[in-house]
């Protein structure tokens, strides 16, 4: 019976990767076994928990303040392990994280056959995102399939000369696990209660959701994000929900510069039932992420994305998302501007729809034939 390992090891892993292990584990006589690295531990347990996902292999890797190098060290040889014991046919692997790029380089000193999900992406810059754009471009020659979300995906991995038979265009899986979500949650309104009191205290304004992580961003871009975050959240008109992302780098910039104000909720991390209602709460989304560049169009939300550069050029091509780096004023600017023009861009057009699910993509290319 052939098997397949899932390796993952962060929050937006397991939400990619859910709808996938679903769908492998309806397949008859396929073993399905997943292996979490945590390499973000209790955000990663969050999404465990919704998708009622019970690791088969939990390596448990993380630790306060791990280097690079130490962590990848650390997954290499953890992940070389579980292939011996294991021995998997194919190995599947999402996305662009050390434990992404260390599962596929120890599936390949093992000679198995990976598999990469969401596939192709790039930005062209090997430090934004960093490390990032370098894991995917290290995974690719490795992968035996790529899952790439995007045509515009896979015409990178062709101009990278990867065999254009192992090139899918599958869809977004985070498009599946997102209305996935949202339903249960429309279905069970306790699963996100957690926010009721910031809905209520927050009644009549226009949030603005922020998220902030990116390494490239830590130090003087992270400081500027939080003043410009002060300056927004002095409008009377404007809240801004703010889930802080636990990295040091993160909270210790946040208490520094923004203090207690009244129209900034600086919140711990969401579970994703909780994330899903607060992107339907909010007016416009202010964000260094790469899923969120993609979650928040889905339900017709603008962003403005603090990147110079990203991985995902279709929302800005097609207008739902607008790069604007980590300068001060341009923050406040472009925020006032789309809370000026009621989340309208006034110098592109948006898009008229949202990224494909991988379940949508799948049935359009059913009835195409």
């Amino acid at each position: 019976m052939p098997k397949v390992l899932v390796i993952f090891g962060t929050r937006p892993e397991a939400i990619k990767l859910f709808p996938v292990i679903r769908a492998l584990a309806a397949i008859p006589g396929l073993t399905v076994r997943t292996c979490v690295t945590a390499q973000h531990r209790g955000l990663l347990d969050q999404v465990l928990a919704i998708a009622d996902l019970v690791p088969d292999i939990d390596l448990d890797l993380m630790e306060p303040g791990q280097t690079l190098d130490r962590l990848t060290a650390r997954l290499l040889v953890g992940l070389g392990d579980v292939m011996d014991v294991e021995k998997p046919d194919l190995v599947i692997v999402q996305g662009d994280t050390a434990t992404a790029m260390t599962g596929a380089l120890a599936a390949y000193y093992h000679k198995v056959p990976v598999a990469h999900v969401e596939a192709g992406l790039r930005s062209g810059d090997i430090y934004h995102p960093w490390p990032e754009e370098v894991n995917r471009r290290i995974v690719a020659p490795i992968a035996a399939l790529h899952f790439a979300p995007t045509d515009t995906a896979a015409e990178a991995l062709r101009r990278e000369t990867i065999a254009e038979d192992t090139i899918h265009v599958t869809g977004n899986t985070v498009i599946d696990a997102l209305h996935w979500t949202a339903a249960r949650v429309a279905a069970d309104p306790s699963l996100a209660a957690g926010l009721d009191a910031i809905a209520s205290r927050f009644a009549g304004k226009r949030i603005i959701l922020v998220t902030t992580h990116r390494r490239e961003n830590f130090g003087d871009g992270m400081a500027a994000i939080a003043r410009a975050i002060g300056r927004i959240a002095e409008r009377d008109d404007v809240a801004v929900l703010f889930p802080v992302h636990p990295n040091p780098n993160v909270v210790s910039v946040m208490n520094a510069i923004l203090g207690d104000r009244a129209n900034v909720a600086r919140i711990e991390p969401l579970d994703y039932p909780h994330f899903v209602r607060a992107l339907g709460m909010a007016d416009i989304v202010l964000t260094d992420s790469g899923g969120v560049q993609e979650e928040a169009p889905a339900l017709g939300k603008p962003v403005l994305v603090m990147r110079e550069t990203t991985e995902r050029p279709e929302g800005v091509a097609a207008g739902t998302a607008k790069l604007i780096g980590t300068d001060e004023d341009r923050i406040v600017s472009d925020i006032f501007t789309l809370l000026d023009t009621r989340g309208i861009w006034p110098d592109q057009p948006r898009a008229s729809s949202p990224p494909l699910s991988a379940t949508a993509r799948f049935e359009s290319q059913r009835l195409a034939g």
